[in-house]
């Protein structure tokens, strides 16, 4: 049965005991998010409507980063998200990151009862689109999307999906300078992404973790 844990900055994250694996770091889920996705992706592109991927909703902590950051900077943000495997309901309730984000507790779960494979206005700045499918069999349009969440379980907990193959499809999911981030800076996954077509630069990572990846499409 899936555990929920208290992280290092007081925020939950989920642990998996079938894949022996966390959906955030212990050593600060928010902190993580924010450094990965907000700052390395979302705060370095200069647009003020911004279209984003992300690949694994999971807890929803992404998206209502994303959300807070897209109402204080007054952006217009299209989200759309891919998810085989959502969570239930009563780990969404258990969740404090409406507390530790600092966004209003019924947007949070608005987010995560709103209708699935459908466009929901969650406020005006951000359109939440979730789309109940599996990575493999997901097929994007082409050169779509401005910034690509990855955050999919650990490369070797979900060793099919950090592939050449599957960045290569979100590559062409991408626009011209667009950006793909992930907390993972493995060697292979370094090597898949350049493989694809990526530029791959190493940042300097959030507590716990050395570095974590920025790849941009040329």
């Amino acid at each position: 049965m899936n555990q929920l844990i208290i992280t290092s900055d007081n925020s939950h994250t989920i642990y998996v005991p079938e894949l022996n694996e966390h959906y955030h770091s212990v050593h600060g889920a928010v902190q993580e998010s924010d450094i990965v996705f907000i700052i390395n992706g979302l705060s370095a592109l200069e647009k003020t409507e911004i279209s984003i991927l992300e690949i694994g909703f999971g807890t929803g902590l992404n998206a209502i980063l994303t959300l807070k950051y897209a109402t204080q900077k007054k952006l217009k943000i299209n989200y759309t998200a891919v998810e085989k495997y959502p969570i239930t309901a009563d780990f969404v309730m258990l969740l404090n990151y409406p507390e530790t984000v600092g966004i209003e507790k019924q947007q949070f779960k608005t987010i995560h009862d709103c209708k699935w494979n459908s466009p929901i206005e969650i406020n005006p700045n951000f359109i939440l689109r979730k789309l109940h499918t599996d990575l493999l069999e997901f097929r994007p349009e082409n050169s779509v999307y401005d910034l690509i969440y990855f955050d999919a379980f650990a490369p070797e907990k979900q060793p099919n999906l950090w592939t050449s193959t599957v960045f290569k499809t979100l590559y062409a999911a991408l626009m011209p300078n667009g950006i793909l981030c992930t907390y993972s800076a493995k060697g292979t996954v370094k090597q898949a992404l350049r493989s694809a077509g990526f530029d791959v630069t190493r940042l300097a990572g959030p507590p716990g973790k050395r570095h974590v990846l920025r790849a941009k499409k040329l």
